[in-house]
């Protein structure tokens, strides 16, 4: 088992990554919670396969379970699901010394995450990731989100789990698309990190390289972006920089109407803003085949006709990380070498040329 310790001036936790480890649940939560009443948050498509396990393996040594599910999809990060898990939280007497689990992917992680954060003001949350994007990425770092029509997690707080159980067994029963669209934020973290990660991603040629490999490259994903965190838990400075392809790619996304998945946003725009800065002679030449090389290898888009569309740009201003007037962009000079350059946003259409990088 690999521990991996987050140590934030207000809340410290331990992020734990074996696979297996799920069997573990019980003992597990009994390190960090006294017993108490348990809010066990699933969706759809992840409830039957891991919900009764984790409830049976948490009542096994005192605990008491509530087993809750909403529609699986992004659509259900919403106020209207927030409501409504909040609403049978509070019919089954959940209190301030109780806690929520999320037993899911990033949406569940979000969503039950957000539940937790404004529950009664604030209650204890544990993250349980079953997908790959959740695994190396969202469930680490204390954001939680809903998103509001067609902006993503717009609605949300910074609130840190106790606990973070990480068991890559669970990644065995994703479709193939739904584990390749995780490999895109761990191919943003090895082109921000270099060193063994990049050489790490170099060797993957095939979504099976992917399952062969997920415990390392949660391990180095996961370890990376607590450094980040620890350093800048708000995002004021550095945590920017895990925004490397999400500009542009959650601008896509939202335009996709559901027809991307985050992933796969976040690979579009990676290559998309890489790109322009290539073109730009700000980062060095080749870098960007690199990244579509690698993005490529195992499926995933690396450009979108929806990079045509003139919305893009009212998508990328209305982004909620434009501050003063300005948004940061992210890019590498080289592997390894990530910049942030701020922009003024009435200059940023004219600076990000998209249409002239679609391949």
């Amino acid at each position: 088992m690999r521990i991996i310790k987050v140590e934030l001036p207000d809340h410290s936790y331990n992020v734990e990554i074996a696979k297996g480890i799920l069997g573990c649940t019980g003992q597990l939560v009994s390190s960090v919670w006294t017993k108490r009443k348990i809010a066990l948050v699933s969706d759809s498509n992840v409830a039957p396969l891991y919900q009764a396990k984790v409830a049976d393996a948490l009542e096994a040594v005192g605990f008491t379970v509530h087993e809750y599910q909403f529609p699986a999809g992004e659509e259900s990060k919403s106020l209207e699901v927030l409501a409504d898990l909040a609403r049978q939280m509070a019919a089954d007497s959940f209190n301030r010394d109780d806690g929520v689990i999320a037993l899911g992917g990033g949406v569940t992680g979000d969503l039950a995450g957000f539940l937790a954060a404004t529950y009664m003001r604030g209650i204890s949350l544990i993250q349980m990731p079953t997908s790959l994007l959740a695994q190396v990425d969202s469930s680490v770092g204390g954001k939680t989100a809903v998103d509001l029509d067609t902006t993503k997690n717009i609605i949300g707080s910074f609130y840190q789990p106790d606990l973070v159980i990480i068991d890559p067994d669970t990644l065995k029963t994703l479709k193939t698309r739904d584990l390749v669209e995780g490999y895109g934020e761990i191919v943003k973290v090895a082109a921000l990190s270099d060193g063994d990660l990049w050489n790490l991603v170099k060797s993957i040629d095939s979504p099976e390289d992917i399952l062969a490999n997920a415990e390392e490259l949660s391990i180095h994903s996961v370890q990376y972006k607590t450094d980040i965190v620890m350093g800048d838990e708000k995002e004021g400075g550095l945590r920017q920089l895990l925004n490397y392809g999400h500009t542009i790619g959650h601008a896509v996304e939202a335009l996709a109407d559901g027809g991307l998945r985050h992933g796969e946003a976040v690979s579009i725009g990676m290559i998309a803003m890489q790109q322009i800065f290539e073109d730009k002679g700000l980062a060095l030449p080749g870098i960007t085949q690199e990244l579509r090389e690698r993005l490529e290898a195992v499926g995933l888009p690396v450009t979108s006709d929806l990079l045509d569309s003139d919305e893009v740009f009212d998508k990328i201003k209305n982004d909620k990380k434009n501050r003063d007037g300005h948004l940061s962009l992210i890019y590498v000079h080289t592997i390894g070498g990530p910049v942030i350059k701020s922009i003024p946003s009435d200059q940023i259409q004219e600076f990000l040329d998209i249409k002239t990088v679609k391949a």
